[in-house]
């Protein structure tokens, strides 16, 4: 009789662990618990979670595959809390046994609301207004907060949900917005304001067409930031096409990965690439295409890592999508550090302080206790904190290691030193102590994204923005290597046109990156730095002999012999060369490398997918930033030939950018 009760409710416990998802081992001594935290079915990587089990509380975070292990708990049962950002915070229960391990899976849904389908007007629309400055422009049309917020999410997975329509209305915290007739976006009436946003952004202006027989040299510094994509991303995934200074082509552009040539039988650091066809947009016109490839170094050849994490913790760092978010992306990088690496992390806000000394890699859980233990208030005094990282670097050195600080931040510095010149000085200071500077954009409303860029450019170093988890990902995790790993530093290229064959040029891009002929030889000059598996890509618009070059109508110079066409499209003539200079990462004496371009492919499809994706990305640029050299280009042209160059596509980060591409053209200003 006893034997048949056991029996009734051991099968009764076993139904009841298999309906809630939760499985017990035997082992020994006090409970553990196992946790998978997922989303849509796939890992969350960087979950906070929370156990309660009676007096005792745990706080851990979920690792690469999305697990938590946390031992030592009391038998009984245990709330589980699972958080992260962008998804709404889940809660589960699990029964913990002494000696045994229950396992729990814990789903999270997204919290952005899904768009309706149909784009219906609003009443009392207002004008949206934009103020400038001599030092950049602030965009007002960008309020804070989540208005009329689309749900789409960088890769994995690339697809963005649900669907590239528009958002008719979209309930926030902040109250109900939608996309009005114009296409800006309108509050609906009992809605909350809270006020314009005062994102501030250096004015850019098209780089002009030039004449080769008057000016036959150009010459600019390489660029690796791909902050402007996911920037952009996040305005069009918010419902709002970006503020025209926000759109940095060259960084757009190199936000994706080329199949350039690993450099081969040489000491140099890159390959050198280029192709030359026909512009979609003025076809009678070429595009020449360069690309730079840095080898691809493996995980186990990364050397020693000495990081110093400098964390905004002021009151602006508060919103979900600021320092929870970057604690959540620390937290992936923590799951790669090996024992040779180190960590610090330094706060600032009205002061600076230590929040972690330097720390070997294999103290996991101690750095986690450290990340997770940060929270937000008071101003922002980041010129304090600057030179408090730069010193523990410094302290901590690795001699032929990676010794890097790494910014984190809105940007917005009010505290101690503010101006943008005075921290750009600051910056450039603490590079000549060999330290590079990583900067890491996070955060809306308010962020600051001309002195950022600054700060990056001016410490050696790169700016990427992360609006995601995922994006924290592929630049702390997938692509640590060419983020930290530097190659080769003050990479120049200067382009010598032919003037026999080409009328005029204007490089795309690159116009906070521009350099007087005369700094291509100075190697005092500094220049941005190219890591390990970065690829860099640059695209001129060339003018043919024979034909009107745009906007650089000058009278006919008296003691010039005017250009005659030659064949522009023969195989022997050089259309031009390029010459990179650089220096190896310890070098102060630079080394030249010259390529010459000669095949020209009048015929845009037998061109390379990668060339045409360069262009569609180079034409969605010039669409959003309206520029006044996108000739006869029209959104349904470059959507079409960005769908037309896909490719593999492995990680689907192409396909998203066309989504991004059909919901801009759905936008207006």
């Amino acid at each position: 009789m006893r034997r048949g009760l056991l029996a009734r409710v051991l099968h009764r416990f076993a139904l009841v662990t298999l309906v809630l998802g939760i499985g017990v081992a035997v082992a020994g001594g006090p409970g553990s618990l196992a946790i998978r935290a997922t989303s849509n079915g796939a890992p969350l990587p960087g979950a906070s979670v929370f156990v309660t089990c009676g007096t005792v509380s745990r706080t851990a975070t979920a690792d690469a595959s999305g697990n938590v292990s946390i031992t030592g708990l009391p038998s009984g049962t245990c709330t589980i809390v699972v958080k992260a950002a962008g998804h709404a915070s889940t809660a589960a229960t699990a029964t913990v046994t002494e000696g045994g391990t229950a396992s729990a899976a814990v789903s999270l849904a997204v919290t952005m609301p899904t768009p309706k389908a149909e784009m219906k007007p609003v009443a009392n629309e207002k004008a949206a207004t934009t103020s400038t400055s001599p030092q950049g422009s602030v965009d007002k049309r960008y309020a804070p907060g989540d208005r009329g917020r689309r749900e789409m999410a960088p890769p994995p997975p690339p697809r963005m949900a649900p669907s590239p329509s528009m958002p008719s209305a979209a309930s926030t915290a902040q109250g109900q917005y939608q996309i009005a007739s114009n296409g800006t976006q309108q509050q609906i009436a009992g809605g909350k304001d809270e006020g314009p946003s005062t994102e501030n952004y250096s004015r850019l202006d098209d780089n002009p067409f030039f004449r080769t027989t008057t000016a036959p040299l150009s010459t600019f510094s390489a660029d690796v930031d791909t902050a402007s994509y996911s920037n952009t991303r996040r305005f069009l995934r918010d419902g709002s096409l970006p503020p025209q200074d926000a759109v940095r082509i060259e960084e757009m552009i190199n936000y994706f990965k080329y199949s350039y040539p690993n450099p081969s039988g040489t000491s140099d650091p890159f390959s050198v690439t280029t192709e030359v066809g026909p512009a979609p947009w003025a076809p009678t016109h070429q595009l020449v295409r360069i690309g730079l490839q840095a080898p691809l170094i493996a995980d186990s050849q990364v050397p020693a890592r000495n990081l110093v994490f400098l964390l905004d913790v002021s009151g602006s760092m508060s919103d979900a999508n600021k320092l929870p978010l970057l604690k959540q992306a620390m937290a992936l990088l923590v799951d790669t550090m090996r024992p040779q690496d180190k960590i610090a992390i330094v706060v600032y806000a009205g002061a600076s302080g230590t929040a972690l000394a330097s720390t070997s890699g294999k103290d996991k859980d101690k750095i986690r206790q450290a990340i997770f233990a940060l929270d937000a208030g008071g101003g922002t005094n980041g010129a304090a904190g600057i030179e408090l990282a730069y010193n523990i670097a410094e302290a901590n050195r690795i001699e032929k290691g990676i010794n890097r600080v790494i910014l984190c931040t809105d940007g917005d510095f009010n505290v101690g030193t503010t101006s943008e010149g005075d921290l750009t000085r600051l910056i450039e200071k603490e590079r000549d102590r060999k330290v590079a500077l990583t900067v890491l954009g996070f955060g809306m409303g308010n962020l600051k994204d001309s002195t950022m860029e600054k700060l990056a450019d001016r410490g050696n170093g790169n700016y990427a923005y992360i609006d995601s988890l995922a994006e924290a990902r592929k630049v702390l995790v997938k692509e640590a290597g060419a983020t930290l790993v530097t190659v080769a530093k003050d990479v120049k290229l200067q382009v010598e046109f032919n003037p026999t064959l080409v009328a005029g040029y204007r490089l795309i891009g690159y116009e906070n990156r521009m350099l007087r002929n005369e700094d291509f030889n100075d190697d005092k000059k500094d220049a941005g730095d190219i890591g390990a598996g970065h690829s860099v890509t640059a695209i001129y618009e060339v003018v043919p002999v024979g034909q009107a070059v745009p906007g650089a109508k000058v009278d006919d110079l008296k003691y010039q012999k005017p250009a005659t066409a030659t064949g522009a499209t023969t195989a022997v003539a050089e259309l031009l060369t390029v010459k990179v200079r650089y220096k190896a990462p310890d070098g102060d004496k630079s080394k030249l490398l010259s390529h010459p371009v000669t095949t020209v492919r009048t015929d845009l499809a037998q061109t390379s997918i990668d060339f045409r994706w360069t262009a569609a990305i180079a034409g969605f640029g010039m669409m959003l930033r309206e520029s006044p050299n996108k000739g006869s280009l029209t959104w349904a042209q470059v959507e079409s030939l960005a769908k037309g160059a896909i490719g593999t596509d492995s990680e689907g980060y192409r396909k998203q950018a066309v989504e991004m591409i059909t919901v801009a053209s759905k936008l207006k200003r």
